[in-house]
């Protein structure tokens, strides 16, 4: 148990990394899963990030919807949120967002291959220019994961995972940003778990492409009392 912990915690050994003015930043979250029907479940989420400084907050989302298990392995979803960043300590942008979503996993032995499809709408506003805006945009993220000391996740089980998501915008450039991630979790109990691990993000824009580096760290709140039990990792979204 105690190397499995200091594995998690090791990419927060290299939080100075640093190279070509690009630095690590932090992305952190908390969700919490409620399946309250065989076939309905609500889900919320949390984040803060630390973009331009690791120890300095300066973006938050809060966000949910609810979720239905059309069959084990397929699971549409509507959600809500709201998305607000700072610059120098001072409010930049606020965003409200809907969005409809189609996951479909696929399994072959121990893996998981998780298959999301997601379709956006987005409305901002921009306090210091009085600037209103909106937006849509369309995701799919191909998610793969592995129990690594047991057949499938359960309490005591140890997981790595795997996923590469892209961006599309109507605007040009239309392909907006792609996301890669690596890292490992641990799932506590039947309630309770973590995951930790490194994200890269490459954004797209007409005034330059830009690097982030994030390490992640998550909190996942599973309130299942079926018998049936899914551990659901949504992965840094």
């Amino acid at each position: 148990m105690k190397k499995w912990f200091f594995i998690l915690l090791l990419p927060f050994l290299f939080s100075n990394v640093s190279a070509q003015n690009e630095h690590i930043s932090s992305f952190n979250a908390l969700t919490v899963t409620y399946k309250f029907h065989p076939k309905f479940f609500l889900y919320g989420e949390g984040q803060l990030r630390g973009i331009e400084d690791y120890s300095y907050p300066d973006y938050y989302e809060i966000k949910g919807g609810i979720g239905y298990n059309l069959t084990k392995n397929h699971k549409p979803f509507i959600g809500i949120g709201r998305y607000v960043t700072y610059k120098s300590h001072s409010l930049d942008k606020e965003e409200f967002r809907v969005w409809l979503q189609d996951v479909i996993d696929l399994k072959s032995g121990k893996f998981k291959f998780e298959n999301r499809f997601r379709a956006e709408k987005s409305w901002f506003y921009e306090p210091q220019k009085d600037l209103h805006s909106d937006r849509y945009r369309f995701r799919y993220r191909l998610n793969i994961s592995v129990p690594l000391n047991s057949e499938s996740v359960k309490p005591g089980t140890v997981f790595a995972n795997v996923y590469d998501e892209i961006f599309f915008v109507t605007e040009k450039p239309s392909f907006a940003r792609n996301r890669v991630y690596g890292g490992i979790g641990y799932q506590i109990d039947e309630n309770f778990g973590i995951a930790s691990g490194y994200l890269w993000q490459r954004e797209f824009a007409k005034s330059g492409n830009k690097n982030l580096h994030f390490l992640y760290l998550a909190l996942n709140l599973t309130i299942d009392d079926s018998d049936d039990k899914n551990y659901n990792f949504p992965g840094a979204d």
